[in-house]
């Protein structure tokens, strides 16, 4: 890899941390090539990404940017997963670490906050955006649904109430 696109992996990268809600470190050594494409297609269905970069660039990548504090965790074998979603990239890194003891979540930062394994678990188990969305429009129609079914008993009482009056004259 020469210096130009070296510079140019660096700007992508730099880009990719500044637009990031999380970013998650982890551990990926011995992994299959079969493995890892799942890891990323998993990563894609959810709307994150998983990253394999060198740690060298990548340290340059995060100068300047919330996600600074993650340069002592990019030692080794490490992918970086990140998502616009603040629990889409931690809640499939840790699915894909339970089911694979070669993948072990390092680390993360959500913003300027550095996250330990245990936080990216707990971020993890949040619900996503679209769950939380799917719940708040299920409360705003509740009680649209309480108020029609509410206007509607009176008139079907009332045409109860003719009807039988029809059927007894």
């Amino acid at each position: 890899m020469d210096r130009s696109q070296k510079e140019a992996v660096v700007a992508e990268l730099n880009g990719v941390f500044n637009e990031a809600a999380v970013v998650v470190v982890a551990e990926y050594s011995g992994l299959t090539v079969a493995e890892m494409t799942d890891l990323r297609v998993k990563m894609l269905d959810a709307g994150a990404s998983f990253k394999v970069t060198k740690n060298r660039l990548a340290r340059l990548a995060l100068d300047g940017t919330d996600y600074s504090s993650l340069s002592g965790k990019l030692k080794g074998p490490v992918g970086i997963a990140y998502s616009s979603d603040p629990v889409a990239a931690p809640k499939v890194a840790t699915d894909y670490a339970k089911g694979n003891e070669k993948f072990i979540v390092i680390g993360g930062a959500m913003g300027a906050t550095e996250l330990d394994p245990d936080g990216v678990k707990s971020l993890a188990s949040l619900p996503s955006l679209d769950e939380l969305r799917g719940k708040l429009v299920g409360l705003l129609q509740a009680p649209a649904t309480k108020i029609a079914g509410v206007l509607q008993a009176p008139a079907g009482q009332l045409a109860r109430v003719l009807s039988a009056k029809a059927e007894q004259g």
